[in-house]
């Protein structure tokens, strides 16, 4: 096609009204499929990669390579015949992912990366680029739904719903999202199973068809954890502390409640670890490495039963552990989110204070939907599960819903 002709047919694609996407484009399947689908919607789409992280030295070898990424991320682009280029948005994904990861990991808490990721890079800086580019909407390759309804003013109101394939559900990941990013925002494989994704690669000859998902940090790949966040924290030698199950902490008599704020807050509370509640087991080289629920990585051996982590002490450098997953240390019921750190997707739906709320939970990733009431108080929000909860872990972020709906988000603190 010559350059006359393409000018040509690109002006008939505006005077048409087309309405302009700009699709992340991973060089994964999802993402390919996601512009083919477009295109095949009749949108005017431009693909564009986004790379985030120069380092590789921390980055285990051939697990997603960005070049590697960017060149299928082309080589769709041409067999679909859209435009394609790369954007280095380095220096944003370090000042806000990076180092906030390290500052979260430097207090004791565990932060999410993939969450912030969506709510800071994807869906602001990219979002924001693409809008630079003249596109009505940005799309990804995310396993999830929106919908859109009017509220009794006329105005639009946007619904983020679960994917339709259940192992591949990501609305978690979007928990952060505002109305005004959802928006702007396609999700085109949302509608499908991974499987009908991966058949639509192959039945187009997309370079991606096979290509295995990526795994670890958004952006980064699979990385060496403790390597990584040596950059900046320090090894510090400590010990590892096996906690027994009948310890003190977990025999304590419920107290009676004046009120259910009272409970509530009895029920957040975690339990304070000494070193004298068990017996050393073990070293390790710096507590903020590690976190509540986490297996591998103690190189302790021994034990009737694998060890768990329980709780880190930062201050103290002190890992406590105890044996087993269905050990006390590891279950606490309720949780609370302080208001600078709660966000409603549904705006209309925030509660007010002394309100509560009905809904199924989340605190990680894959984990089924679990019953759960919101209370809202002054100064923040309880989620009071129906049945304790395993490893909930301060620094990561607990999303609720009404049936598919993923309606608000926060982070455990």
């Amino acid at each position: 096609m010559d350059g006359d002709t393409g000018l040509i047919l690109y002006f008939c694609r505006i005077m048409s009204g087309m309405k302009k996407v700009v699709v992340g484009l991973s060089g994964g399947v999802d993402s390919s499929v996601a512009a083919y689908l477009l295109k095949q919607q009749g949108y005017d789409v431009i693909g564009l990669f986004m790379k985030n992280w120069h380092d590789d030295s921390v980055t285990i070898s051939k697990e997603c390579p960005w070049l590697e990424d960017s060149n299928d991320a082309l080589i769709v682009a041409e067999k679909l015949g859209i435009p394609f280029q790369t954007v280095d948005l380095s220096e944003e994904y370090k000042e806000r992912i990076v180092d906030y990861m390290f500052a979260e990991y430097e207090k004791g808490r565990t932060p999410n990366p993939d969450v912030l990721c969506n709510r800071e890079i994807k869906f602001d800086v990219f979002l924001k680029i693409a809008l630079q580019l003249g596109a009505d909407y940005v799309a990804t390759g995310h396993y999830c739904r929106k919908e859109t309804s009017l509220d009794e003013d006329g105005n639009e109101v946007y619904h983020l719903l679960a994917g339709k394939d259940p192992n591949k559900d990501q609305s978690y990941f979007l928990c952060q999202l505002s109305q005004e990013q959802l928006a702007k925002t396609l999700f085109p494989v949302g509608e499908l199973l991974k499987p009908e994704v991966r058949q639509i690669a192959a039945e187009n000859k997309l370079v991606t068809a096979e290509k295995k998902d990526s795994q670890g940090l958004c952006f980064i790949g699979k990385v060496r954890l403790p390597d990584f966040l040596q950059q900046k924290l320090k090894p510090r030698k400590g010990v590892i502390v096996e906690v027994p199950g009948d310890a003190p902490q977990y025999r304590q008599e419920k107290p009676s409640f004046a009120n259910k704020r009272e409970e509530l807050a009895y029920f957040s509370e975690k339990p304070v670890y000494h070193k004298k509640d068990g017996k050393i087991v073990g070293e390790h080289q710096g507590a903020h490495y590690f976190t509540k629920g986490q297996r591998k990585g103690l190189d302790v051996g021994g034990t009737k039963e694998p060890l768990f982590v329980i709780d880190t002490d930062v201050e103290e450098n002190v890992i406590y552990t105890g044996q087993g997953k269905e050990h006390p240390g590891l279950y606490r019921r309720t949780l609370f989110v302080t208001d600078d750190e709660l966000h409603w997707v549904r705006r209309d739906l925030a509660l007010q204070p002394d309100g509560t709320m009905k809904v199924q939970a989340r605190i990680r990733y894959r984990q089924p939907l679990q019953e759960a009431t919101l209370y809202k108080i002054e100064g923040g929000l309880y989620v009071d599960f129906d049945t304790p909860q395993t490893a909930i872990t301060e620094g990561q972020f607990v999303a609720w819903y009404q049936g598919e709906e993923l309606i608000g988000s926060g982070v455990i603190s």
